[in-house]
């Protein structure tokens, strides 16, 4: 359609100049005494379009002749540009690759040749983040070849460059140079220096996934257990991990937390520090309550965090596993001398509702020998000596055995009890 629209167009212009041309009988005389010139209007026309094409195109000549130097300056400096950003790619090429020599050679080939833009007096609208490019990836060279000193100058040089308010240079960029310093500290086992680089950061970076993992790790490589708890609490809201992965390590953190304690004070703040879910924790419940047992504190506050894990154990045949199951029931026979009515009544149907269950035979066993109810902590006992698995439920359930046989006279059962006991702690050691 366009060609036919030009093709229309030019039929259109050659009609007019044909018609303007042929029936032109004009003429322009040209006096120069003592001549005389007698011209056609056409010729005219035509010689005056012709000596405007040629001043035109000797104009435009001469205007290509003298910007010459021009263009060879610009061609000149495009190469250097073009060999900058070649060095720069080359140096990230090298450095994911593993040649961090080679990567470190080639960054500071790229300082090199930005330095020669801006003494030709050619400085690249990005120049500062390629300066600061550059110096950080000769840095991460230099740290992967262990060569501290310069990768600290590199990193001096990337931080002031980055600093530089008089440049045109976005704050991500000191953002992201402060972040590779503070995972280097990671690095070199300094967690205090990592936490120190993070707290330079605004505190919208600072809650940035990857700002947020490395705190997590330098807050428990510097033992600082509740700093690392609340960072994996935020990291799990951020979905960093998977939901199994953050459990883990939250319930990880929680039980450090509660390790640290050394007093029964203690323990119940670092208890209060705990997240209702996190309180939930089967695992974290019975560790508590284990602390605050070697802590000689008060059981019954102990036997309230474990309501939680009891009421799972009892409704669900597999809600605890085999090792949290026995934990549970050392954890509640430490303070079956000063149980509660509550708690007796909870185990009693416990062991109703789940006859065939060791543990919870053995727990009822314990109580009732403690309430000095020795028929049945008798039976109770030996139905769970016959089923136990862990080895330490097992020898203390026939050392109860023998000393109910002891207490009884009757000497034959007694030895056997003890026998078996003394096999348990054999197999122990």
């Amino acid at each position: 359609m366009r060609a036919a629209l030009w093709l229309l167009g030019l039929f259109a212009i050659a009609a007019a100049v044909a018609l303007f041309a042929g029936n032109n009988q004009g003429t322009i005389t040209v006096f120069w005494p003592p001549w005389r010139v007698d011209l056609s209007l056409n010729l005219v026309l035509l010689i005056l379009f012709a000596a405007f094409a040629l001043l035109h195109l000797a104009l435009r000549g001469l205007s290509a002749l003298f910007s010459l130097p021009t263009q060879a300056r610009q061609w000149r400096l495009q190469q250097k540009e073009r060999t900058l950003h070649a060095a720069l790619l080359d140096a990230m090429v090298q450095l994911l690759s593993g040649r961090f020599s080679r990567a470190r050679k080639a960054a500071q080939a790229a300082l090199v040749q930005e330095k020669t833009l801006a003494a030709l007096d050619a400085r690249l609208p990005q120049a500062q983040q390629v300066r600061v490019l550059s110096h950080l990836l000769a840095a991460e060279s230099a740290q992967a070849l262990q060569d501290r000193p310069a990768r600290d100058a590199h990193l001096q040089q990337a931080l002031n460059e980055s600093a530089d308010r008089t440049m045109l240079a976005s704050p991500e960029t000191r953002e992201g140079v402060q972040l590779r310093a503070a995972r280097w500290a990671l690095e070199d086992r300094d967690p205090a220096a990592a936490l120190a680089r993070l707290e330079e950061l605004p505190q919208g970076v600072q809650r940035r996934t990857l700002a947020l993992r490395i705190r997590l790790k330098a807050a428990r490589q510097e033992r600082r257990t509740l700093e690392a708890l609340e960072t994996a609490r935020l990291l799990a809201k951020h979905r960093a991990f998977s939901e199994a992965a953050a459990q883990s390590i939250v319930r990880g953190l929680a039980t450090d937390l509660l390790s640290g304690a050394h007093d029964p004070a203690q323990l119940l703040r670092a208890w209060s520090e705990l997240d209702p879910a996190e309180r939930e924790m089967p695992e974290v419940a019975i560790h508590a309550a284990q602390r605050m047992v070697a802590l000689r504190g008060d059981l019954s506050v102990a036997r309230g965090w474990l309501v939680p894990a009891w009421e799972r154990m009892v409704s669900q045949p597999h809600g605890l596993g085999d090792a949290l199951r026995v934990k549970l029931a050392r954890a509640l026979e430490a303070g079956l001398d000063s149980v509660d009515a509550e708690w007796l009544a909870r185990i009693e149907t416990a062991q109703r509702n789940n006859p065939r269950d060791p543990n919870l035979q053995y727990l009822a066993g314990m109580a009732c020998m403690k309430r000095q109810l020795w028929g049945k902590a008798q039976q109770l006992l030996t139905q769970a000596g016959l089923g136990l698995q862990d080895v330490d439920l097992y020898r203390r359930a026939w050392l109860a055995l023998a000393e109910l046989a002891e207490a009884r006279g009757d000497e034959e059962q007694a030895a056997a009890a003890w026998k078996r006991a003394a096999q348990a702690q054999t197999e122990k050691a």
